[in-house]
């Protein structure tokens, strides 16, 4: 992968000549990210739990002239996923980025929480992070370094009421990201990740269109008062995977609206 140092004739933003995977990449942020890493150059792999439900994403990489290829990959199953990887690799020569993207919660007063829910949460976002990121390094070494960006969230840097499980996982990838970058920056390899704030999607729709909880979180994001779309989101992302960011690691950027700099 092109560093900021050998790119003085392209954008620094430039990804062309590298491949990348999205995990959750069917809809919602997975989808706005895979498109502009396409944008910016790169090849995808879109790691969908069902491959053959792409919403139009594959046609639309195809239409600009990048390849594309979704794999099946349900995160919480780490031996398909680690074939998902294997198969990237295969198809496309290298691993050049990996975003681990896919994540969730399920909502509860910390009373109620069951030990299955916990659990779930924290392999669906925290523990699916770290071993899809460590086989991807193996690749990633192998042929001199890459970029991981992890998605967090707001959640792992504040508490969020009824969402303890939540705000552990992603607090989790928080540190995860900085552990992985001290560990693989010898390596070549960059972990960086992002931290948004409710941003309109599918998967946020619920609960945004209830009126008094959409008008509670327009005025926590303290600063502009709105709440985000994907684009905002997914360029961080290839900003974090692109030689502009070649000195940058170990870093969790906020996407919050200034949500939690109040």
């Amino acid at each position: 992968m092109t560093d900021i140092q050998t790119a003085t004739n392209t954008s620094p933003f430039d990804l062309t000549g590298s491949t990348a995977l999205v995990t959750g990449a069917a809809r919602g942020l997975g989808h706005a990210i895979a498109l502009d890493l396409a944008r910016a150059g790169a090849d995808v792999v879109l790691g969908m739990r069902d491959h053959r439900t792409d919403h139009g994403l594959v046609a639309e990489i195809t239409a600009l002239g990048r390849r594309v290829l979704p794999v099946a990959m349900d995160v919480t199953d780490l031996d398909q996923s680690r074939a998902g990887i294997d198969r990237a690799v295969d198809e496309f020569g290298s691993l050049d980025i990996l975003v681990n993207n896919a994540g969730g919660g399920i909502n509860g007063p910390a009373l109620e929480v069951t030990e299955a829910d916990f659990d779930a949460v924290w392999a669906l976002n925290t523990r699916s992070t770290f071993f899809l990121s460590q086989h991807a390094a193996r690749h990633m070494i192998a042929s001199g370094g890459g970029s991981i960006v992890n998605v967090a969230s707001q959640a792992g840097l504040v508490a969020l009421p009824g969402e303890v499980s939540y705000c552990t996982a992603k607090a989790g990838v928080v540190h995860l990201t900085r552990c992985l970058a001290v560990e693989w920056g010898a390596f070549g390899i960059r972990v960086n990740a992002v931290a948004p704030t409710f941003i309109e999607t599918d998967g946020t729709s619920a609960a945004l269109s209830d009126a008094a909880f959409r008008a509670d979180t327009v005025e926590r994001i303290a600063a502009l008062h709105r709440i985000g779309v994907p684009r905002e989101v997914s360029g961080a992302v290839v900003f974090l995977a692109s030689p502009a960011a070649s000195l940058v690691t170990g870093q969790t950027l906020a996407i919050d609206g200034g949500w939690t700099a109040r």
